[in-house]
């Protein structure tokens, strides 16, 4: 499958509502992951972009469902991060709501890039998530990222500790991408499964 020029990629809305959300004429893809996982950097990456994608060192930049239209076709939909971030509970609150109903009922969404850290274990977020979106039969494309700090032998570890406690789920190691941002590893790889999920060339 050929992986597709990107001739346009731009920032469209931030939607910190249900209300708010575009239409849906257009399929959508969102990313997901704990707070600095790297979801940003990764969208960047994907679509050769340097500064598209605010990213930051800080987690919970990103405050609001940021959606990006590329090529005219598709939207690229950033989501606010889980786990730790610098912000208030009631806020923290108002953003898992956001995300759950978003993931749990649009239906132009045609996959969920479910990013993990690949030096860490998958925690009860991650694997709350899983089992969310695989009772939604939502297309779900597991990535590791940061593929670049790890060894070989590191990643045979890291694989065994991701698919075990999903193994009920079907997840297997064969699914997982490792992506570096640095490296570009694991770039065409992903976008090949995108394009499969969004069903165009």
């Amino acid at each position: 499958m050929t992986i597709p020029k990107i001739s346009s990629a731009e920032y469209s809305l931030s939607v910190h509502q249900a209300g708010h959300l575009p239409g849906g004429s257009l399929p959508e893809v969102a990313f997901l992951g704990r707070s600095n996982v790297g979801k940003s950097s990764l969208i960047n990456t994907l679509l050769g972009r340097k500064k598209l994608v605010r990213t930051s060192s800080h987690p919970g930049c990103t405050r609001a469902l940021n959606f990006f239209l590329v090529n005219g076709r598709w939207y690229f939909v950033d989501l606010p991060g889980f786990g730790y971030a610098a912000v208030s509970k009631e806020l923290k609150a108002k953003w898992g709501q956001l995300v759950l109903d978003y993931l749990g009922s649009r239906e132009s969404l045609a996959a969920v890039v479910l990013l993990q850290d690949g030096r860490r274990r998958p925690g009860p977020e991650e694997l709350f998530l899983w089992q969310y979106l695989r009772e939604r039969n939502r297309l779900v494309i597991p990535v590791l990222t940061k593929a670049d700090k790890l060894k070989r032998g590191e990643r045979s570890r890291q694989l065994k500790h991701l698919t075990e406690p999903l193994a009920s789920l079907g997840v297997a190691a064969g699914e997982v991408i490792w992506f570096s941002t640095v490296t570009h590893e694991g770039r065409d790889q992903l976008w090949a499964r995108l394009l499969e999920g969004l069903g165009r060339p």
